[in-house]
């Protein structure tokens, strides 16, 4: 039986159905390294590809691997159900395509990572979706940019690298009111901020960053609230509550009433993964559960140590700005307290007085941190947004989602905080 419990810490090592290997009793998630499963009968096939019973057929749609870090996820996030997928680039678009097609709409926030803006703004607009980009400050534009095509909201709970946290609750109610589900990006702020408690319908992570935390694994996950009444708006969600051709014109409403209200989630992986194929590889879902059992302790070291170097960074005559959300005050602040319970995130954003040329000579001089283009690492990382994550978007694009040529993003580790300081102090002098 699963154990019973809010609490994430415990969540992360008992969540969901796995307590044992029901064969072995090994107590760790097995590598179930097949691509194939026994169907048993005639009988028993007809069920599983009739969604009449629960079951694996092929590692492409699911795998029992994958199955204990999506129930976990699920947990950890309130929802009822999740997918795991081979890339969190790959989670962000299924969870976009789930819901729309040619001559569809999404709307959007312009404080994003970068390979979510190129997605929206140019791979969508191939195939006939258009997106419109409004800046989350204010939670009102997302009703003045919604028609009757518009299918969805999206945004960041802590963008990076603007480090604003999104109005969750605001935007998920204007959403409610048009029958448009928000889907939010909660990679930069897992355990730290619950979009579902707050009005989110779906909840999207890159597991490469602070879920898997080692820099080893990439994957991504698509969580279900479980929540969004699709029945009640038939005529803006027709692509689960129409028939789909694909399964003799059932609609997924009724092909996943038989294991709750999960229709979005078993769209998008009876219908998109199985057609588009980014599964998430076994090795890499139990690495990825791995990362996740001490996701609580070095999400609050990640928090602690960041907000000791936004604390100094503030200090030193060479730092122009220091970007960071336990530094904010107004709205952005009221925001962050808000959605961000137990830590800030291990982000930190600062301009150096020398600008660009300055940033460049600071990361060039750094010893202990990576240059590296990721983040949530237990290792510190740093990185030129302009020069590399956000280097797709124009000048113009990149000043919406909070790239200027100067601005230098630092992925805070878990190092003690002395030596994390003293590399900043000697790259800062040669800055």
């Amino acid at each position: 039986m699963p154990i019973e419990t809010s609490n994430a810490d415990t969540i992360v090592l008992h969540g969901g159905s796995h307590r044992a290997d029901p064969v072995t009793g090994a107590v760790a998630v097995p590598i179930y390294q097949s691509t194939s499963f026994d169907l048993q009968t005639t009988e028993r096939a007809d069920r599983l590809v009739n969604f009449e019973e629960f079951g694996y057929v092929y590692t492409r749609i699911g795998n029992p691997t994958q199955h204990v870090l999506e129930e976990r996820l699920a947990a950890i996030e309130g929802g009822a159900a999740a997918l795991a997928l081979a890339s969190g680039q790959a989670a962000t678009a299924l969870a976009v395509l789930t819901l729309v097609q040619a001559g569809d709409n999404i709307v959007t926030g312009t404080d994003l990572y970068g390979g979510s803006w190129n997605f929206f703004a140019n791979r969508l607009h191939q195939f006939g979706i258009e997106a419109r980009f409004v800046d989350p400050a204010d939670p009102d534009a997302f009703a003045r940019a919604t028609d009757d095509r518009t299918r969805l909201y999206f945004g960041e709970t802590l963008p990076n690298p603007k480090l604003h946290v999104f109005p969750i609750r605001e935007v998920a109610g204007i959403g409610r009111g048009f029958g448009v589900p928000l889907i939010i990006d909660n990679t930069t702020a897992p355990l730290l901020a619950r979009p579902i408690a707050h009005g989110a319908a779906i909840v999207v992570h890159s597991a490469t960053k602070y879920i898997g935390g080692h820099g080893t694994t990439i994957g991504g996950l698509i969580i279900d609230s479980g929540r969004f009444p699709w029945e009640e708006f038939p005529d803006r969600h027709r692509l689960l509550t129409g028939p789909d051709p694909s399964y003799n014109g059932r609609s997924w409403i009724d092909i996943a009433r038989k294991f709750g209200p999960v229709a979005y989630i078993f769209a998008a992986r009876a219908g998109l993964l199985r057609d588009l194929g980014p599964a998430i590889a076994p090795q890499s879902a139990f690495q990825l559960l791995q990362g996740l059992e001490t996701l609580p302790l070095r999400i609050q070291r990640h928090s602690e140590n960041a907000a000791h170097v936004a604390t100094f960074l503030l200090q030193q005559p060479k730092v122009e700005t220091v970007i960071f959300p336990g530094l904010q005050t107004g709205e952005v602040r009221r925001r962050a307290d808000t959605f961000l319970k137990g830590g800030y995130g291990g982000l930190v954003g600062f301009e150096l007085a020398g600008g660009a040329a300055a940033g460049r000579r600071f990361i060039d001089a750094l010893q202990l941190f990576y240059h590296v283009a990721n983040i949530g690492d237990a290792r510190s990382l740093a990185i030129h947004p302009a020069s590399t994550t956000h280097a797709q978007l124009s000048p113009e694009e990149q000043r919406a989602a909070g790239v200027t040529p100067g601005y230098v993003r630092l992925s805070v580790g878990i190092e003690n905080i002395e030596d994390i300081v003293a590399d900043i102090t000697q790259a800062l002098g040669q800055a």
